[in-house]
């Protein structure tokens, strides 16, 4: 598994007002992600079916420690390792480290994605590719159990994972609607970009919450079972929720709010500032 490591500036797009910004940093991860499938593969990812395809992630697992503690003008690398773990599918780890013991563990799992009806991304069906470089490796148990985290959850039953995070009640919060920004939260390929996910679950939290203390992100998980089109909106639902003056966890559940689907489960852990 080849590496590539590059060092960072931190300047005011990878800072918001809680240190490194987590949206940046997924989004730089997923742009790390792409360059070394394009490097590692040499494709021109024309599919089996003859048809463009795209690397769409289907679930992402962040774990960190003082990213808080980040600051403009301060230093810090990015180490990405990708693996080939299917036919067309293919893990990236991302780690981040820093001064003071900044540590960040980001995997991203993709798999390739056509759509079968030009720009309707309710269409979208997994794409087959014989010719792929690369040997495909066996998943370790963490991305083993992160995928069948995505599976639980997209059938919603995942009252064992829920629970990991100390999410034992049902404590469901009225649903808050979205409407994506053509212009900001989707990406060239006309698609819902994967990083708007994690930015939809915080501005939810914070309308919902409005906690000004800035609690810190510990982990976070994303896990991805559809799109929507432009002009659609989504449906937001905290399905289990633990804000105290420790810590702020909540599984947020996102759906097409036209039919319902579920696109999307969030699961947020973030550490609040004693006082």
């Amino acid at each position: 598994m080849p590496h590539h490591d590059d060092t960072y500036r931190a300047g005011m797009p990878q800072l918001n007002i809680a240190g490194l910004s987590e949206n940046w940093l997924l989004k730089e991860c997923g742009d790390r992600h792409w360059d070394a499938l394009a490097r590692e593969t040499q494709s021109d990812f024309i599919s089996d079916e003859g048809s463009r395809a795209y690397a769409a992630f289907t679930s992402i697992r962040l774990r960190a420690q003082g990213m808080r503690d980040v600051r403009e003008n301060d230093t810090f690398c990015i180490r990405t390792e990708l693996s080939r773990v299917g036919p067309a599918r293919h893990l990236s780890e991302h780690r981040v480290s820093g001064r003071d013991a900044m540590s960040v563990a980001v995997s991203m799992m993709s798999t390739f994605v056509l759509r079968t009806e030009a720009r309707n991304n309710r269409s979208v069906a997994r794409a087959s590719f014989s010719t792929l470089k690369g040997d495909i490796v066996p998943m370790n148990s963490a991305i083993s159990d992160m995928q069948e985290a995505a599976r639980a959850l997209r059938l919603r039953e995942a009252d064992a994972r829920i629970a990991e995070l100390g999410l034992h009640e049902d404590t469901t919060c009225a649903p808050l609607t979205f409407l994506p920004c053509p212009y900001n939260d989707f990406n060239g390929a006309d698609f819902l970009y994967f990083a708007s996910f994690q930015a939809f679950a915080d501005r939810a939290e914070w309308q919902t919450w409005r906690l000004e203390d800035t609690p810190a992100i510990v982990s976070r998980e994303l896990h991805f079972h559809g799109n929507i089109d432009v002009g659609e909106s989504l449906r937001l639902t905290f399905r289990r929720t633990v804000v105290d003056e420790t810590r702020v966890t909540h599984w947020c559940e996102i759906e097409r709010a036209s039919d319902g689907r579920k696109i999307a489960d969030v699961l947020t852990h973030k550490t609040r500032r004693r006082a």
